[in-house]
């Protein structure tokens, strides 16, 4: 006789997986809500448990505690806000440098002037970047090295210097600087003191386009030339 496998036991053998997976994408979600209102500190494991609809008991089961779990946090905030892969394929696109730094500055005020900037993804690193928890040489060695690489190299090839030239680093710095300001500033404050920002963000893709190209142009032309 054949020995026909039950479609509930079946069912039943695949739904832990299912239910654990989704038992932890809700802790991560509720937790992120938590850690951007209340910050790493004040943050609780009853209260994240509460609003995912499970018990502390889960953080420890699929986190191993909330120090790994706001770690996680963390990472995928900055998934969220520019994943790595996306900076990856646009580094690698067959387009010229300054096409594709245009590419990478829409894509960063795109995400901090839309919806997404209400969200909790972008509120957590805003909160880490001004007061650094113990955890973030974690995410700075997961989440910000491998996308810094990519940046660097991009600002290498703009400016035909090595990646590690002390140049990059600082273009890298008058580069990001808008983004951190848009990231960190409070919306409601930003909207009055800078009001057109939100408004019409392709033009201040646009701005912010032509004032790195300059700059880098003429970084570059003091590289070779130096006074």
């Amino acid at each position: 006789m054949r020995n026909h496998r039950s479609p509930i036991t079946h069912r039943n053998a695949r739904g832990p997986r299912e239910d654990g997976l989704t038992t932890r994408a809700q802790v991560l979600e509720a937790a992120g809500v938590v850690f951007a209102q209340q910050g790493f500190d004040r943050a609780t494991a009853k209260e994240i448990a509460a609003r995912a609809g499970t018990n502390a008991a889960a953080i420890n089961y699929h986190f191993g505690g909330v120090d790994r779990l706001y770690e996680e946090v963390l990472v995928e905030a900055h998934y969220r806000l520019v994943n790595l892969q996306q900076l990856r394929a646009l580094v690698s696109e067959d387009l010229a440098a300054e096409d594709k730094l245009r590419h990478l500055i829409g894509l960063i005020v795109g995400v901090l002037t839309g919806p997404a900037a209400q969200t909790w993804s972008v509120r957590v690193i805003s909160r880490e970047f001004l007061a650094p928890s113990p955890h973030v040489e974690v995410v700075r060695r997961k989440a910000f090295e491998p996308k810094k690489t990519l940046v660097f190299a991009l600002i290498g090839e703009l400016l035909k210097l090595p990646a590690e030239h002390p140049a990059v680093e600082r273009c890298f710095l008058n580069i990001a600087a808008p983004g951190a300001m848009l990231l960190l500033a409070d919306r409601s404050l930003l909207r009055r003191t800078l009001p057109s920002i939100d408004r019409d963000p392709e033009s201040l893709v646009q701005h912010l386009v032509r004032f790195a190209l300059g700059g880098i142009a003429a970084i570059a032309e003091n590289e070779r030339n130096p006074v």
